[in-house]
């Protein structure tokens, strides 16, 4: 396959090309089967090489030809005459080289989402699998239901907003659990739980992916307090101190 591709010129020039004129009745009765190949070796020679070959005859008398075999040939003046000659072209060839990255932006993605992959068993449940990816690169869930918890959702979303936090509202008549477990899959880190106690006491539950555990806290702080736990200004386990833990059954 000739994986040549042509230059044209905008107009005409002269140009220098370096030839080698191979006299294939003294190459023949000399390497016999193998001429072929010297042959072959001589044509691919660049214009370098064939420069080199004729400054090593014209020094030496002799020049050794390395074919892609490993083999060596003695070449002498009476097999190849070089020489410089000039020539007016319109085009001339070249082989394009072509750089193509071995490592994508695919390849890592694909190496962080293998190496966050985890699963836990559950008790009466099948197996549950998650990604546990850290706050900064993952999005944050909110989960409600009722229409009256949409005002409650929409203070929630505003503060998360003005603190530039990017979340997701679930708002599906599915249970907790399963909603839980759906963006545990995705790698989601926290979770906002509007009940019909944030109704009464204006406090929501916040819940921490890999421990699976909750605290409670006011609707005020939430923002703030995700933002500080995805930007590591605080650890859960610090949060946990604060605010009270929410005892529920793990979903």
């Amino acid at each position: 396959v000739d994986l040549k591709a042509n230059y044209k010129f905008d107009h005409p020039r002269d140009m220098e090309f370096v030839e080698c004129k191979i006299n294939k009745g003294k190459l023949g009765p000399a390497f016999k089967k193998e001429a072929g190949a010297v042959i072959e070796a001589l044509n691919e020679m660049t214009d370098k090489q064939k420069l080199e070959m004729d400054a090593a005859i014209n020094e030496n008398g002799v020049y050794e030809l390395k074919v892609c075999t490993g083999a060596r040939y003695n070449i002498t003046r009476e097999m190849a005459k070089v020489k410089t000659v000039t020539k007016r072209v319109q085009e001339v060839p070249f082989i394009p080289s072509v750089i193509e990255p071995a490592f994508g932006v695919g390849r890592i993605i694909y190496t962080i989402l293998e190496h966050t992959f985890r699963s836990r068993e559950m008790e009466d449940q099948e197996l549950r699998c998650y990604l546990s990816l850290p706050p900064v690169v993952s999005v944050l869930p909110i989960s409600s239901n009722p229409t009256q918890f949409k005002p409650t959702m929409h203070k929630i979303t505003d503060a998360l907003k003005e603190h530039g936090i990017s979340y997701k509202v679930d708002d599906s008549g599915q249970a907790i659990g399963k909603r839980y477990a759906r963006t545990d899959e995705i790698g989601i880190p926290f979770g906002i739980t509007i009940d019909f106690q944030s109704l009464n006491d204006d406090t929501v539950t916040l819940r921490e992916r890999d421990s699976m555990s909750q605290i409670r806290l006011p609707i005020a702080d939430v923002a703030e307090l995700v933002y500080r736990l995805c930007s590591d200004r605080m650890t859960w386990e610090q949060a946990a101190e604060k605010y009270p833990k929410f005892d529920a059954q793990h979903a």
